[in-house]
């Protein structure tokens, strides 16, 4: 099964390129020839100039706020709200820009070489090697072109040759930006591009030559190159965005050494160990056609089935590009920008977008990625402190709807962002890196402290019915839908929205767990627990649907891009088939009505519905769903779309993820192999999944069904498997295991490292 991508003609825009990046670094490889243009990026390269924004004293004015929305005048109080607490920018932006930083380009390298047409082009990413490659002829010569991330150096390789001597000219340049004064030059050793936004961060693209043979010249601002038989350049980027050094010093690294068989091998040892944890193989066959073709035939209505596994393969790439050698998250672009202004600031949106990119970390074998997220939870705890303090008088964090690389917690979308859950849904990461790792230490140090200050929060957020003594959210949202009744407003704000009761159960019940591992705050669990007994109930509505708010409105838009009240069904686990029957069979009402009324309209909301179809155990509907992702909302090369043609990274991922929860489920610690496998892959294999409880594990079928699973657990424990009472028998090292049935479940005890054989019955 090819793991590539592959083209036979430059890609005619910038989001049809392929990326690569060390997660520091990234570039866009368009393979355009005369000339070639590679778009570079530096995670830290955001202008700079509102880093330093701030939250003001505004918490005086929630108890009218409050007064307006229980007494159910949600059109005043959802103005009012949003005029005291809702910041600048959204529907307001003209008169009050928000100030969200906007991620930059860091600009580009170009060259042309001196020949004539060319003819057999091909461009291509190989997935298993990291690396991306354009060859073709002209003028009687082959060409080569060869372009890295290099993991072990984290710098960006380009390395030019051709089976004769070649020459061309080489330059740096930026698209034109009045707000950044820029400063280009050249020497005999390479270029350097030197750039400061007004009255923000200074930075500088360095690009060092390595010649093979022939000479090397500047021509003004730009090199000339003659006679070469071969050609490596090594590009870095520094910034001063962390003020630990000027940027003229932090695009300094040089290459060790110049022997490109020994940088290759370097590079491909880093990232194989990264990538190469989990394996994924389809039985279907790969049509031998370039990418673009494979996806205009799908579009077109062409069986490809194996064009999902290459969309998955392609989704832990990206992962991989954009968090490797990575000190901040992937934005909603990953790291890939072109655009002064780009869609939404590129900026990290935190009511499902981060969130989603990190849905397939854990499960697909991608856990490296986390530090830079985790990082940028810890960096903006601070600053959101005092965000509680200022905005609604509470204690603990809030988080914003929407940030940046300064992790900074101002509300910035007037009419979007009155809005207290992004913190939970964050925690609910630190959560899960636990439950995959059985990290006690990570448990303790990072995420239990953080459990604290979001369960602070709750406590002296919510407002509690003096009647029947339930804990209610005043102000509640439910991001970022409305319901009829509260005017011209884009989002409508009332009472105990249903995600905002889910993720204050999924918080409290982790920090109740991870009190109890550690041996910590029993009377803190106290509280947790009378807080949790006295939240609402969830409330199934007059369709049979689970209700997005605590009242059964009527929706503005029935249709809406966000399943915020499924947050419990994916990527939770507060509705359950066996715990919470009724309303998991309400969620499923929920998600056809949704798509009845054309939900699922944008790439991540597309996959989103994949992860809930796949999540229900309904494998027909989330493949069909994970079709039309790849046919309806992906570039030439797969990147993802938000219409009208906006390139955002988070469907991606979330194709990814709903892959994963097609062939392995584990929530609350049981495993569920197979829980939703797809027609369309009667066989296959996959190697290195990780589930909660801390396992790997590897399984193989044929005809649509397991012919075999091994798991290996990182703790002595039982071991639960769902669905396999009957079904299933375990053996280790060839002898079998007692295993107790109960119901449909099959429990055993493991060893930790030991591998533990599924075969069936």
């Amino acid at each position: 099964m090819s793991k590539r991508l592959w083209y036979t003609e430059p890609a005619r825009e910038y989001m049809a390129g392929l990326p690569i990046g060390t997660g520091r670094l990234a570039a866009m490889v368009l393979g355009s020839v005369a000339p070639e243009r590679l778009a570079l990026n530096h995670e830290w390269l955001w202008r700079g100039v509102t880093r330093s924004r701030d939250t003001e004293p505004r918490a005086h004015l929630l108890p009218e706020v409050r007064r307006l929305l229980l007494a159910g005048d949600y059109l005043e109080g959802t103005r009012l709200a949003n005029e005291a607490f809702g910041g600048a920018g959204g529907t307001k932006a003209r008169e009050t820009p928000s100030r969200v930083d906007p991620y930059q380009p860091a600009g580009d390298l170009w060259f042309t070489l001196d020949h004539g047409p060319v003819s057999a082009y091909r461009r291509e990413l190989d997935l298993e090697r990291g690396v991306v490659t354009v060859t073709y002829e002209a003028d009687g010569a082959r060409y080569r072109i060869e372009y890295v991330a290099h993991l072990a150096h984290d710098l960006i390789l380009v390395r030019v040759s051709a089976d004769r001597a070649f020459s061309g000219r080489f330059w740096l340049g930026r698209i034109e930006d009045p707000g950044c004064l820029l400063q280009r030059t050249a020497s005999a050793e390479g270029l350097q591009m030197d750039g400061q936004f007004h009255e923000g961060i200074a930075f500088r693209v360095s690009a060092r030559f390595y010649p093979q043979g022939g000479a090397v010249r500047a021509e003004g601002d730009a090199l000339r190159v003659e006679g070469a038989d071969a050609l490596l350049i090594a590009i870095d980027i520094g910034t001063s965005a962390c003020e630990v050094a000027p940027a003229h010093e932090l695009a300094r690294r040089a290459l060790p050494h110049t022997d490109w068989a020994a940088l290759l091998a370097e590079h491909e040892a880093a990232y194989r160990r990264l990538y190469g944890g989990l394996e994924l193989t389809v039985d279907a066959p790969t049509p031998d056609l370039p990418t673009d073709q494979r996806l205009r035939a799908l579009r077109e209505g062409a069986d490809d089935p194996s064009i999902a596994a290459l969309y998955f393969d392609y989704g832990r790439y990206l992962m991989l590009a954009s968090t490797a050698r990575a000190e901040l998250p992937p934005n909603l672009q990953g790291k890939w920008n072109e655009e002064l202004k780009p869609p939404w600031d590129a900026d990290y949106h935190l009511d499902v977008n981060i969130q989603m990119v990190y849905w397939p970390m854990e499960a697909g074998a991608l856990d490296f990625a986390g530090e830079p997220l985790f990082r940028f939870i810890e960096r903006l705890t601070p600053h959101a402190r005092k965000a509680a303090r200022d905005l609604y008088g509470c204690d603990g964090v809030y988080f914003p709807l929407t940030s940046d690389a300064w992790a900074r917690a101002t509300p910035e979308a007037y009419g979007w962002a009155v809005w207290v859950s992004a913190a939970a849904w964050m925690a609910q990461h630190m959560w899960w890196r636990y439950e995959y790792s059985q990290d006690v230490a990570f448990l303790r140090t990072r995420a239990y402290p953080f459990f604290k200050e979001v369960a602070a929060f709750y406590q002296t957020y919510l407002v509690e019915d003096p009647q029947t003594g339930t804990l209610h959210f005043v102000p509640s949202q439910s991001p970022e839908n409305r319901f009829v009744g509260t005017g011209n407003m884009p989002v409508s704000l009332g009472v105990s929205a249903t995600m905002d009761v889910i993720y204050a159960q999924d918080l409290l019940e982790h920090a109740i767990r991870s009190a109890e591992i550690l041996g910590v705050d029993e009377a803190e669990r106290q509280t947790w627990r009378n807080i949790l007994a006295r939240l609402p109930e969830l409330q199934i509505g007059k369709h049979g649907q689970l209700q997005e708010w605590h009242e059964d409105f009527e929706e503005v838009e029935p249709g809406h891009r966000h399943y915020s009240h499924l947050v419990g069904l994916y990527p939770g686990d507060e509705l359950d088939p066996e715990r919470t029957p009724a309303l998991w069979e309400a969620a499923r009402v929920s998600l056809e009505r949704r798509l009845s009324q054309g939900g699922g309209h944008t790439g991540w909301s597309r996959s989103w519905t994949a992860c809930l179809w796949a999540r229900l155990g309904q494998a027909e509907p989330a493949w069909e769903h994970l079709r039309h992702l790849i046919a309806d909302f992906a570039t030439d090369s797969m990147l993802d779309l938000h219409p009208p043609r906006v390139f955002q990274i988070d469907g991606n991922f979330g194709g990814t993820a709903a892959v994963l929860e097609m062939l392995l489920q584990s929530y609350r610690e049981e495993l569920h192999l197979l829980p939703a496998l797809p027609a369309a892959w009667p066989s296959g294999r996959v190697r290195g999944l990780r589930a909660r409880g801390g396992y790997t594990v590897d399984i193989a079928w044929q005809d649509g069904r397991l012919t075999r699973a091994a798991i290996q657990p990182l703790t002595t424990r039982e071991c639960t498997l769902l669905e396999a009472a009957g079904r299933y028998a375990i053996r280790v090292n060839g002898q079998p295991v007692p295993a107790q049935a109960d119901g449909h479940r099959l429990r055993f005890a493991v060893e930790a490292g030991r591998v533990y054989e599924v075969t069936p019955a």
